[in-house]
């Protein structure tokens, strides 16, 4: 009796261990790269915090084309990894057919909303941290031109340049601002070339500031900026550094932190749709020893005061990925 009693004990535990096993989360990069110093990357470090942190491990894949979306979703899904997350809005479509077959995993999909019941939506105020550094590129121009290069034509690379104009604007009324985009395929994101092509045609036109918001293709907006001894601006990540003395700042967007809290909440995440801005942090600008003599201290207190009234709701800078319509345009 007491063996069978012995049993039953030791099967009973081996069952609740089996309940508490805690799936691995997964994440899956945009094309582009892992390391594309930029949006990518920023969901990288955010995996690579939360596994520093607790220990924990956590399946990844880079994607090399269209067709691995869904591929990889299902894979990973099946796999019981959970939760998922995506770096990127061109995941919508595959999650919405992806997401109702695995009711019991948890999605997160970033820059996009896909209204299902396991898919947590976040989205961030990029046209908040675009108009703080819009601010920054009309105070530091010499020539009253700036320029953006974003990446893919869309809307929601629009509600960056359309804050950015806003916040230019709010500084110098007069001010001329050169907009280029590299594409309207998902290879616009990787096109360094191409990024420093329009960077040095936009400095041809006087423009001496140059804000980019174009994934990897960014990096050749910021290096033609320096070679030609203007400034550029970052985005997504702190990029100061990648041309130290010569990028004014970056638009910090906090994907890793989305990256992170997801892991953190684990498959117990809380799903719907999640907002960052600057009122939570979710955006803003970088200031370091890279860029600190750029910046004056009148620059920065003008930018922190537009900051603290934009979180009152003094200030409310248009968002142009809902009617892509920028009224300083």
């Amino acid at each position: 009796m007491t063996f069978m009693k012995t049993i039953i004990s030791a099967t009973a535990t081996l069952v609740a261990s089996a309940a508490m096993v805690v799936a691995d989360p997964a994440l899956i990069y945009d094309l582009g790269g892992k390391f594309d110093k930029s949006f990518n990357e920023a969901a990288y470090e955010g995996a690579e915090k939360w596994k520093a942190e607790t220990g924990g491990n956590y399946n990844e894949i880079e994607l090399q084309n269209e067709a691995q979306r869904e591929q990889a979703l299902r894979r990973f899904a099946e796999n019981g990894n959970n939760p998922i997350v995506m770096a990127g809005f061109s995941f919508a479509s595959s999650l919405s057919e992806v997401a109702p077959d695995f009711p019991d995993t948890k999605f997160v999909i970033i820059d996009m909303v896909v209204d299902a019941p396991n898919v947590r939506s976040t989205v961030f105020k990029e046209q908040e941290g675009s108009y703080l550094v819009g601010m920054m590129a009309a105070m530091a121009s010499e020539s009253g031109t700036v320029g953006f290069v974003g990446g893919m034509d869309i809307p929601l690379i629009r509600r960056f340049a359309c804050g950015y104009v806003l916040g230019v604007k709010s500084i110098n009324s007069d001010a001329t601002i050169i907009q280029n985009y590299t594409g309207t395929t998902y290879h616009a994101w990787n096109d360094p070339i191409k990024g420093g092509e329009l960077t040095k045609a936009q400095i041809a036109q006087g423009a001496d500031v140059v804000y980019h918001a174009a994934g990897g293709t960014g990096l050749g907006v910021l290096q033609a900026a320096a070679d030609a001894g203007k400034l550029g601006i970052g985005v997504d990540k702190n990029q100061n550094h990648l041309q130290s003395g010569s990028v004014l700042t970056s638009m910090v967007k906090r994907v890793d932190v989305a990256v992170y809290n997801a892991f953190s909440q684990g498959a117990g995440l809380t799903t719907g749709f999640d907002v960052m801005g600057l009122s939570n942090g979710g955006v803003g600008y970088s200031m370091d020893s890279h860029n600190a003599s750029l910046v004056s201290a009148d620059m920065e207190a003008a930018v922190e005061a537009a900051k603290a009234k934009i979180i009152a709701g003094e200030i409310e800078i248009h968002d142009a990925m809902s009617d892509n319509s920028c009224p300083a345009s």
